[in-house]
């Protein structure tokens, strides 16, 4: 287990500058993954990390321990805490990451199993949420167009909560692209003038599209839609967060395809 010391070490820089900046992590296709859950998510994976980091106190808990005896001794780095606390995005963190290659899965050439399409989603947290509902859901592809939050940051790493080793998370997939794979009728959400979601058939698969905060679904989806569905909201609000309305919507199929066993 190798031991750093000093702020001035080239790797720790390198460390930091990923902890410190989502583009540098895009850039790179590594993610930091913090803390013991999602090390240990990613290592029932078969996995191994380019790097774990950990630190003196963190080795003081069995299940630090445990992550670090999967991990091959040369790819352990030690850190003061005081180092470590500039590369940690949580409050009161346990002191623990690993350094990791992000998957970038290929676009299949057809999808006729349910999915879901983030069209510009921008938030990091509603990101992480919807990918949270989508792999209690079932499901098992995301799209992420272009605008769409890096769905491998450390937000919505923390917001997903290991769903990220359930699914295939697909980024900066055009539509066009997708469209032309697509083998299930899309269906969008729409505040106006459109079918309740529980009045809609989602017995069998669909290509869920949820849209940017502001502005919503864009035209290429409004234009490739199948189904225009609304979220019935007797109180009187305008709209749902649209992690809010992502999770409605899944699992509103996911009773009606119980019902229909």
């Amino acid at each position: 287990m190798k031991a750093i010391t000093s702020r001035d070490n080239p790797l720790y820089k390198r460390l930091k500058a990923l902890a410190g900046s989502t583009h540098q992590q895009r850039r790179s296709g590594q993610a930091l993954l913090e803390g013991f859950h999602l090390a240990s998510a990613w290592l029932d994976g078969g996995a191994q990390p380019e790097l774990c980091v950990v630190t003196d106190g963190a080795l003081a808990h069995d299940e630090a321990q445990t992550i670090v005896a999967r991990i091959d001794g040369q790819r352990v780095v030690m850190l003061p805490d005081a180092l470590f606390g500039q590369l940690s995005n949580v409050v009161h963190g346990v002191g623990l990451l690993l350094l990791v290659d992000t998957p970038e899965p290929a676009l299949p050439p057809r999808v006729a199993d349910t999915c879901v399409v983030l069209d510009g989603v921008q938030d990091a947290g509603n990101v992480g949420s919807i990918l949270r509902s989508a792999a209690a859901a079932g499901i098992d592809k995301v799209f992420c167009t272009p605008g769409t939050a890096h769905a491998w940051s450390s937000k919505v790493l923390r917001s997903a909560m290991g769903a990220h080793f359930l699914l295939n998370v697909f980024e900066n997939v055009e539509p066009a692209a997708l469209l032309d794979s697509l083998a299930a009728p899309v269906v969008i959400t729409d505040s106006h003038g459109a079918q309740p979601v529980d009045d809609c058939d989602l017995t069998g698969a669909v290509a869920w599209v949820f849209g940017n905060e502001g502005a919503g679904v864009s035209q290429v989806w409004r234009d490739a839609a199948a189904h225009r569905v609304t979220i019935p909201q007797p109180g009187g609000m305008e709209s749902l967060n649209v992690a809010a309305a992502a999770a409605v919507c899944l699992f509103e199929q996911v009773r009606q395809q119980r019902r229909a066993r």
